[in-house]
């Protein structure tokens, strides 16, 4: 496709060779190949306006920076927010994209109401697909793994192939570095959640009104006009201020939850295999029989609900398939029975509110004692580890805090800090050790829970050139420390 015509679609103005045969887009000079479009962002760490002679050296043939960057034997394609405008006009170029798109933003459960949003669709006949930290979830289930929101370039092939594949519905997480970076953006979002507000990432963003407004920029910016926002409504003022972005962007508003206009949970009670849930949908009042245990459980899948309705799947369909949902990777997942009886779970939280969540989510299931195994990561935000460990400490009675990924910081000063919240912790540092010594120490009516990691695969050790992924993965550690176990007690 020609380089002005690209532009004029992207609503960018085109100075030089606009004539020029378009090939491919790149963000990464040693990526670029003849007939590329650059684009060079101010990072953090690395300047990408530095990497500009280099990219067209191998060919770029044009450049999306800012006005004041130095663009010389290419097209200089000025924009104030160049992260923006290369989005924009990518996205003229990856084309086709599937006809229904939805995005999730929060804190926690975005992972699972992408992919319990995905089973809902694909339930209903659907060829649907998710994009998020699990990486690209396909119709047949295969899993591509990636970061939570990749890089524009990434995303956009991704939803150009699986449009290419006959997939018509995408659910996508737009985590708060996404949405600042613009990671995300160009497709048109038919509908788009908020799940719930609390701190994270507060070693990126400067304070807790810096990383709302990241969140908004999904509502405020990146979802088409008169497109649905679905809100959890949980009695935080946050996800009340989540509405009042989206009305007065003119969005659709359907709120979910206790307090829900559009899909409200009357009741809910704890079963053994799940729980029992009595929902008012419209004139409509059903009793589901969700197969998934935990609060934070049910608002993952009745916001998902609300983005399959949303985007026009039938209400009889959408909740038949909320009966038959099947738990997420690393979310609450079963990973074996310790051999005194004891379920061993694994969970992704790693922030005070997603690690009081899961624990409250055990909590109705447990006869004995409630053991936690936690850690907290290096190189992110210091501050939300004594709090973990006092979110852990309230609500169960045997906490060991371990080794999570420490990167480049010493594990030992990490477990320091998270033992501030939780003094009577036990400190086990080996992540495999504290696991196993968790699930040997279970009774019957004990429960374990794993937290942190979730379905990662591996454990980051340094930093820089020094870093290394260690393979670590919590589900196949816990079954092999049962399987030791119980051969020891054979």
């Amino acid at each position: 496709m020609k380089l002005g015509k690209l532009c004029d679609n992207a609503g960018l103005a085109c100075e030089g060779d606009c004539d020029a045969n378009v090939t491919g887009f790149a963000i990464d000079n040693r990526k670029v190949a003849p007939g590329t479009v650059f684009g060079a962002f101010q990072g953090s760490v690395v300047n990408g306006e530095d990497y500009i002679p280099a990219a067209i050296d191998a060919g770029a043939i044009a450049v999306v920076a800012r006005p004041e960057a130095v663009v010389e034997g290419a097209v200089h394609i000025a924009a104030a927010n160049p992260r923006r405008a290369f989005a924009q006009l990518a996205a003229q170029f990856f084309t086709p994209v599937p006809e229904h798109i939805v995005a999730v933003t929060g804190t926690n459960g975005k992972t699972s109401t992408a992919e319990m949003t995905r089973q809902i669709w694909r339930m209903a006949g659907e060829r649907a697909a998710s994009i998020g930290t699990l990486g690209v979830t396909t119709p047949d289930e295969s899993v591509s793994t990636g970061l939570t929101t990749p890089d524009i370039v990434t995303f956009l092939s991704n939803m150009s192939g699986l449009a290419r594949e006959g997939v018509t519905h995408v659910a996508y997480e737009a985590s708060s570095h996404g949405l600042s970076q613009s990671r995300n953006e160009g497709v048109p979002v038919e509908a788009a959640a908020f799940t719930n507000f609390s701190r994270d990432h507060l070693d990126y963003h400067k304070d807790m009104e810096d990383y709302f407004a990241a969140k908004m920029r999904l509502f405020d910016e990146v979802v088409s006009d008169g497109a649905t926002a679905v809100i959890w409504l949980d009695g935080s003022d946050w996800n009340a201020r989540v509405v009042e972005h989206a009305r007065k962007r003119g969005l659709k508003v359907m709120t979910v939850g206790e307090t829900g206009e559009d899909i409200c949970l009357v009741k809910r009670e704890p079963t053994q295999l799940g729980q029992s849930l009595t929902v008012r949908h419209g004139d409509t009042e059903r009793t589901i029989n969700l197969p998934l245990i935990g609060a934070y459980q049910v608002s993952n899948a009745l916001t998902a609900a609300g983005l399959a309705l949303a985007t026009g799947t039938d209400a009889g369909l959408v909740w038949d398939a909320v009966a038959r949902l099947q738990p997420v990777r690393g979310r609450l997942e079963r990973a074996v029975i310790a051999p005194s009886g004891a379920p061993v779970y694994i969970d992704y939280a790693h922030t005070p509110d997603a690690l009081e969540a899961a624990i409250a989510a055990l909590r109705p299931h447990v006869g004995g004692k409630l053991i936690t195994v936690f850690g907290a990561g290096g190189d992110r935000d210091h501050g939300k580890r004594a709090p973990m460990g006092e979110a852990a400490a309230k609500a169960s009675d045997v906490v060991i805090v371990t080794d999570d990924n420490p990167r480049g910081e010493d594990p030992a000063d990490i477990r320091r800090a998270v033992l501030e919240g939780a003094p009577q912790a036990r400190e086990i540092g080996g992540r495999r050790d504290a696991i196993c010594a968790a699930i040997a120490e279970a009774g019957r009516d004990d429960i374990v829970l794993v937290a942190g990691k979730g379905h990662e695969q591996g454990q980051i050790i340094g930093s820089g050139e020094n870093m290394k992924v260690l393979p670590f993965d919590d589900v196949e550690v816990a079954r092999e420390c049962a399987a030791q176990i119980a051969r020891g007690n054979a």
